[in-house]
């Protein structure tokens, strides 16, 4: 058995994630190393690539069961390499993004790429991203009800009620709402909510998203002032936490 890493509980280390393999694609070699150390010790099998191309060649002949990618790549660079592989995989894709690429991650979410994570970055952080990801993929079919605290929306009937009652919602309201509980815990950018509500005609029309958004906190979050379901991820989009 890998020995458990210092502060790393070695019941912890032989948890569910062993066996789970997870590709690292970053060119950073003293980060590539402390994130094989810290998800090596967790039980994780973990895969490396230095450039785009490593990357792209490890995703097709690994077969990992979560990526974690650098935008900043050698070569291919990272929003590329999320492109090729989505043309063949849905595995997930976790973004590893410097603070000043906010433009590049959003074009990497746009190609396909499941979250981000800012460097620098919590090893808590990451990892409880890559469990939420893992669970996405690995868990039972998507529920038809999802029961948040106050509010159940029903996928099915296209229904939502809020303490046992009807909450009416227009239909751009609903858009939004459902395309977010479809997607729990994941980062959506504003261009793909207003893309696929809207259409894509309207994919630069934030202030549209942010009234509304506004509008279904109001009839949903029991303090829609300090939304507990409904988060925004400033300048990048929106995520629904159930």
């Amino acid at each position: 058995m890998t020995p458990a890493a210092p502060g790393v509980p070695s019941d912890q280390a032989a948890a569910g994630e062993a066996g789970t393999k997870v590709l690292v694609c970053d060119d950073d070699a003293s980060l590539l190393r402390a994130l094989s150390i810290s998800l090596t010790a967790r039980g994780y099998e973990v895969i490396v690539a230095r450039t785009g191309e490593e990357g792209l060649d490890r995703a097709a002949h690994r077969h990992p069961d979560v990526i974690l990618l650098d935008l900043g790549l050698p070569g291919i660079d990272g929003v590329e390499v999320i492109r090729g592989i989505r043309g063949w995989s849905s595995v997930p894709i976790i973004v590893l993004s410097a603070r000043h690429q906010s433009v590049s991650k959003v074009e990497a979410l746009d190609a396909g790429a499941d979250d981000y994570v800012t460097k620098p970055f919590g090893m808590d952080e990451l990892l409880a991203r890559l469990r939420a990801s893992l669970r996405r993929t690995t868990g039972a079919a998507e529920a038809p009800r999802v029961v948040a605290e106050g509010f159940t929306v029903d996928l099915v009937e296209k229904r939502v009620t809020r303490d046992g009652q009807d909450v009416h919602l227009t239909p751009k309201e609903w858009g939004i709402v459902e395309v977010l509980v479809r997607n729990p815990g994941r980062l959506v950018s504003q261009r793909q909510l207003l893309h696929d509500v809207w259409g894509p005609e309207y994919e630069t029309e934030t202030e549209y998203l942010r009234v509304l958004m506004g509008r279904v906190r109001r009839k949903l979050e029991v303090d829609h002032s300090r939304p507990r379901h409904f988060r925004t991820e400033p300048g990048m989009g929106y995520r629904f936490e159930p």
